[in-house]
């Protein structure tokens, strides 16, 4: 019976697979036709790379998005850590909980409602829409993610740690920066990496406030695929693909360095002991 429960897991698991990989391996597959569309596969070219390449705007846009990825990634991680620190400082349970359930709106509320009243607040302040205003908008949804992450990290630490460091004399700083951060160091790469995965792949809050002349990847596709099938979209795709595969590569090996350091520091104390 366990036999059969075991090969059933692994059945669900290659479909689950199977289901999710085969389309973008399809589309992936008529990137290098040389057709005009997605019908049938007329031979192998690179063309549609070039065209890529050569398409001046496109490159714009994709420099434009991964920007503001990385901005947007960058300044909801240090915001957000500091969040869950200063939460998970509040000696009330009420208020604690509270914060929490403010943050977790922005997580499970529809991204139409959110962009629709970044669009309205941004209107209502006379900001013009553009650049700012899709890197504010995805700051602001990226902030509860960190938070979330991280949160519980902070709440696995054993509080002898830090206590033993007051005893030791160090202060806020030398607390905060050689014994807190370390150990939630894991939970602030995988929220940046998230953050960062969030902001690429976003779309509905992105297309209510970007402006005229200014768009990013998933808008930008958007509105080519509304003209019809371009192989061109493929080959954009198939790139963006093998950025994602190389970031959660580089999270992979980033996550194994911290963990041998810590590992390491643990031995070392254990042996001074």
């Amino acid at each position: 019976m366990a036999k059969h429960k075991h090969w059933g897991g692994r059945l669900y698991l290659i479909f689950a697979f199977a289901l999710l990989y085969t389309p973008i391996l399809y589309l992936i597959y008529y990137s290098f036709s040389s057709g005009t569309n997605m019908s049938t596969f007329k031979g192998f070219t690179l063309s549609h790379y070039q065209t890529l390449f050569s398409d001046s705007r496109l490159i714009v846009i994709l420099l434009d998005t991964l920007l503001i990825a990385l901005l947007s990634s960058l300044v909801a991680t240090i915001v957000g850590t500091m969040g869950a620190l200063g939460i998970h400082t509040l000696k009330q349970r009420k208020l604690q909980n509270f914060i929490l359930s403010l943050n977790n709106i922005l997580m499970v509320s529809p991204d139409v409602i959110i962009g629709a009243s970044f669009l309205i607040l941004f209107t209502t302040l006379g900001i013009a829409l553009g650049f700012g205003s899709v890197l504010a908008s995805h700051i602001a949804f990226s902030i509860p993610i960190v938070v979330l992450l991280v949160l519980p990290r902070l709440k696995e630490m054993n509080g002898s740690m830090v206590d033993a460091a007051r005893d030791l004399g160090a202060n806020r700083w030398q607390i905060l920066s050689k014994v807190i951060l370390p150990y939630i160091l894991p939970s602030i790469f995988s929220g940046f990496f998230m953050a960062l995965t969030y902001s690429l792949d976003d779309f509905a809050v992105t297309f209510f406030v970007t402006g005229n002349g200014f768009a990013t990847l998933s808008v930008e596709i958007y509105s080519r695929a509304r003209q019809g099938i371009n192989l061109e979209i493929n080959a954009l795709s198939a790139i963006m693909f093998i950025f994602s595969i190389l970031l959660i590569v580089g999270y992979y090996f980033i996550n194994q360095y911290t963990q041998s350091r810590r590992n390491k520091r643990q031995r070392g104390g254990a042996y001074l002991q």
